[in-house]
């Protein structure tokens, strides 16, 4: 189960984009707390705390205890904002939850037993198509990841998420198809669809010089190259097409 997450928050009244640069100038991220039919509040949390959570890396699938203004509010992180250029964070949404809210978490999955993989120890390769379920769970009891076993997989082999053991309580989000979690899959198999798509593109690339040395030659001649027949209209000298500026 994940760990229930604490973080210590500032309460804000003023908003805007000046308001919150100024935070970030002192060392704070803009934050809101929403949900269970209260009114939003405005927030602030230290930007060093707030990475020290991010960086454990379940910040977004775990319960945080967010102390602001004398009391404690039980969310889940929602949304957090990062800059483009710096990676800082920029702002955070929490969502309130009470202790048994139904939520639905992101989490992370994790694969075990690779050297028990027969198809991997041909030289088989692992390709992973996702990297964390989308489940619904009780808040109380959020997985901190998901395991799933490697045995005894050969090559082409798939693992669906009717392959997985979910825990107790727990579901999938999506649940109108199998999806695929991961296949494992030969290099050569790889190669070869590369090798293929790079010969498909200097075949292309091969024929579009030919015909643009064959145009250029037929110029030179003296000849009108290939394509279309011209449009009358487009040549009366006394047209004169405008494009009108806006």
């Amino acid at each position: 189960m994940s760990d229930t997450l604490n973080l210590s928050a500032e309460t804000r009244d003023r908003a805007g984009k000046g308001a919150s640069r100024a935070l970030r100038r002192d060392g704070r991220v803009p934050a809101v707390i929403y949900g269970l039919k209260q009114d939003p509040q405005s927030i602030s949390v230290n930007e060093r705390e707030l990475m020290k959570l991010l960086n454990t890396g379940h910040f977004m699938n775990s319960v945080v205890m967010v102390s602001a203004g004398g009391k404690a509010v039980r969310t889940l992180p929602k949304d957090v904002t990062f800059d483009v250029v710096t990676d800082r964070p920029l702002h955070v949404d929490f969502l309130r939850i009470a202790e048994h809210s139904t939520v639905t978490v992101a989490v992370p999955i994790t694969f075990t037993d690779e050297e028990e993989a027969p198809g991997i120890k041909k030289g088989g390769v692992l390709n992973i198509v996702r990297h964390e379920l989308e489940l619904v769970c009780d808040a109380s009891d959020i997985p901190s990841d998901i395991t799933i076993s490697l045995a005894g997989l050969e090559v082409g082999d798939t693992i669906h998420i009717s392959d997985v053991k979910l825990p107790k309580g727990t579901e999938t989000a999506i649940d109108d198809r199998d999806f695929t979690i991961a296949t494992v899959i030969a290099p050569s198999a790889m190669k070869a669809d590369v090798q293929e798509a790079l010969a498909e593109d200097a075949a292309l690339a091969a024929e579009a010089a030919a015909e643009q040395q064959a145009e250029e030659a037929a110029i030179e001649a003296g000849e009108e190259p290939e394509g279309d027949e011209p449009n009358d209209d487009d040549n009366h000298d006394d047209k004169i097409s405008v494009q009108k500026k806006d």
